[in-house]
C-alpha cells in the first residue's frame, strides 16, 4: 500500500474509504481522446491528479496545458491520454498526457508518436499518481500498440533518473521493447538544507560576491532600490504588461523572440500568469528603481516543487546585473517549508544561473519501440542512424541511471 491509501493488485485494487485517497473499484479504463473533446468535466479529476502526482509538472496542469493547446496546438490527431482507476469521470484519474502523431523526425521526413510540448513548455513528464507508474506506462504501451498511428513512441523532456523514468524502463525491460535514452542535458536546479545565505556563500566565489555587492552598493546610489515577493493577484494585469514591455527591449525583442513579438505566446503568457494566480501557483519577484521595473521574474510552484518559468530585465541597466540581483533574492525558497526544489527552465551551461545554482536536473529524450513489425523496422533503423551519427560526430549521451548502477 502506497501513502495514497491504495493497493494496487494488478489492473484491480482495493478502495479505502478515506478522504482525498485513490478510490478504485473495478478494472482500470483508458482512453485517447481529441484535444476538442476536453471540458469542465475532467476539471476536478485533473486538479486532484496534479495534486499528487509523483513528479509535479505545471506545463501539464490544466491551468497551463490549456491555454497552450488554446495558441499552440495545429494537429488536429493530437489527443489527450487518460488513465482511470475505474471507469471515465467516475473514478480517480491516475494519469495524463498529451500525445499524438508527428510527419517527421528530425530532418527525416519518417511519422512518429510523441508527448506534446512547445516552445514554452519545458518539462514533458506526463501526470501520474504516485504509486501508479507502472501501471501508467503498460496502459499507455498497450493503447499505442493498438493504436493506427505510425512509427516509435518518442517522449520528450522526461527527468532521467526520476520516478516514471525508472518505470517505463522496467515496464519496457519486463515488455521485451526497447527504450533509448537519445538525449540529455543538464540544467541548473535548486534544493538543499541550507539557508539561503549558507548556500550563496558556499555556491559563489568570494571574488563575484563581492562584485555583487559593489553593483547593488552603486545601483542603489541612483535612488530607491526596491525588492519584494508577490505571491497575489494584485495588479497582476498591468505586472503582465510590464514584464511584456521589458523583455521586448531586450535582445528578445530584437530577435523576435520576445513574449510580445506573436500574438500567440503574448495571449499563452497572460492566460497561464492568469490561471496561476487563480489556482495559488504564481509566484512573482520584482526589482524596481524609483518604481521603474528593472527585473522581473516569474515563478510556479506545484506542490514541493517549483518552475522558474520567466524572467525579463533592463538592459540598460546591465552593468548592475539586475537579473541576477533578483535571483539572490529568490534564493530564498530553500528556506520554505512547502517547497524542496526548483527547476531553472534553463538550457544547459546557462551563463548566469549555472554560476547562482548549483544542482543540475538530467532532462532527456527516449525512443520507445512499439509493437508491430513494420514499426520494429522503423525503430531500429532510425536508432541505427542515430548511433551512427553519433559516432561520427562524437556526440555522448549522459544517462545518471547507468552512472548508479
Amino acid at each position: 500500500m502506497d501513502a495514497g491509501g491504495f493497493q494496487a493488485q494488478g489492473d484491480q485494487a482495493v478502495h479505502y474509504e478515506t478522504d482525498d485517497r485513490v478510490c478504485l473499484s473495478s478494472s482500470s479504463t483508458t482512453q485517447l481522446d481529441s484535444i476538442a473533446a476536453i471540458d469542465e468535466q475532467l476539471l476536478p479529476a485533473w486538479i486532484k491528479l496534479a495534486r499528487h502526482a509523483a513528479e509535479p509538472n505545471a506545463f501539464y496542469e490544466h491551468w497551463l496545458l490549456n491555454p497552450a493547446l488554446d495558441q499552440f496546438r495545429t494537429d488536429e490527431n493530437l489527443s489527450l491520454f487518460l488513465f482511470w482507476a475505474g471507469l471515465p469521470y467516475k473514478s480517480d484519474l491516475l494519469g495524463l498526457m498529451p500525445v499524438g502523431p508527428v510527419r517527421q523526425f528530425g530532418r527525416w521526413p519518417l511519422p512518429f508518436v510523441q508527448n506534446w510540448t512547445h516552445h514554452n513548455c519545458f518539462l514533458g513528464t506526463p501526470l501520474v499518481r504516485s504509486g501508479f507508474e507502472n501501471q501508467f506506462w503498460t496502459a499507455l504501451f498497450v493503447r499505442l500498440d493498438a493504436k493506427d498511428w505510425p512509427g516509435f513512441l518518442h517522449m520528450r523532456g522526461l527527468t532521467v533518473g526520476g520516478s516514471l523514468d525508472r518505470a517505463m524502463r522496467s515496464v519496457c525491460a519486463r515488455q521485451n521493447r526497447r527504450c533509448d535514452l537519445v538525449h540529455s542535458e543538464a540544467r541548473a536546479m535548486l534544493s538543499g538544507q541550507q539557508n539561503a545565505e549558507s548556500y550563496y556563500v558556499d555556491t559563489v566565489r568570494a571574488k563575484k560576491r563581492k562584485e555583487l555587492r559593489r553593483q547593488a552598493k552603486r545601483l542603489s546610489e541612483l535612488g530607491e532600490v526596491q525588492l519584494a515577493r508577490l505571491d497575489q493577484d494584485d495588479g497582476l494585469a498591468s505586472w503582465i504588461d510590464e514584464f511584456l514591455a521589458l523583455e521586448s527591449k531586450s535582445w528578445k525583442g530584437r530577435a523576435g523572440s520576445a513574449l510580445a513579438s506573436a500574438p500567440n505566446t503574448e495571449a499563452f503568457f497572460r492566460a497561464a500568469l492568469q490561471g496561476a494566480a487563480k489556482n495559488r501557483q504564481l509566484e512573482r519577484y520584482e526589482l524596481r528603481l524609483d518604481g521603474k521595473p528593472l527585473a522581473l521574474l516569474v515563478n510556479f510552484h506545484c506542490g514541493p516543487g517549483s518552475f522558474s518559468f520567466k524572467t525579463a530585465y533592463d538592459e540598460e541597466y546591465a552593468r548592475f546585473s539586475p537579473g541576477v540581483l533578483l535571483q539572490l533574492e529568490n534564493l530564498k525558497l530553500l528556506e520554505r517549508p512547502d517547497i524542496d526544489w526548483m527547476d531553472s527552465c534553463a538550457a544547459e551551461d546557462h551563463p548566469m544561473i549555472d554560476r547562482l545554482w548549483s544542482e543540475r536536473r538530467h532532462i532527456g529524450r527516449f525512443s520507445i519501440e512499439l509493437k508491430g513489425l513494420s514499426r520494429t523496422a522503423m525503430f531500429r533503423g532510425v536508432r541505427w542512424g542515430e548511433n551512427l551519427m553519433a559516432q561520427i560526430k562524437g556526440r555522448q549521451i549522459t544517462d545518471v541511471m547507468q552512472a548508479k548502477i
